[in-house]
């Protein structure tokens, strides 16, 4: 009984947010997708295992603690995405909550236009042939310079 009454009153035990700087960490799996930065759990602790994720310029484990005042890398969609930790929040919360809890630095997305769809085909066309698809490829960089394709 006295367990229960210990973890009632702990900081931030309702509603999973921590209130002033300095209470303690969280798993910086858990962070990233509290704060909505990624779309699961499983896909933060992915990406850190990968090293898309970065805590103060060093790699880390899903369970490594973040702290209020760190700065999170992430690599995601093709883009990197750097947050300050302002706020540790421990449950999945609302965009507008969501945004709260971090400042973000990360650089503006490139426009729409600027990024140009790779491999498109009108409708219709069909199938590519053999020599379209070495034009596609070679367009995007994926062939090799150096010689025939791979497989001949």
């Amino acid at each position: 009984m006295a367990g229960r009454d210990m973890a009632s009153e702990a900081p931030g035990a309702a509603g999973g947010t921590a209130g002033a700087a300095g209470e303690g960490s969280v798993r910086v799996d858990s962070w990233i997708w509290s704060v909505r930065l990624v779309k699961t759990r499983s896909m933060g602790a992915a990406a850190c295992r990968g090293g898309h994720v970065r805590v103060n310029g060093e790699r880390v484990k899903p369970a490594h603690g973040v702290r209020v005042g760190d700065e999170v890398r992430l690599r995601h969609d093709g883009r990197e995405r750097i947050v300050v930790v302002k706020r540790i929040i421990r449950k999945r919360v609302g965009a507008p909550v969501a945004v709260e809890c971090y400042v973000d630095n990360s650089p503006p997305p490139p426009p729409r236009e600027a990024v140009a769809p790779a491999g498109v085909r009108d409708r219709g066309t069909g199938r590519p042939t053999k020599r379209d698809r070495r034009e596609m490829e070679r367009l995007r960089g994926l062939g090799r310079p150096d010689g025939p394709p791979a497989g001949q």
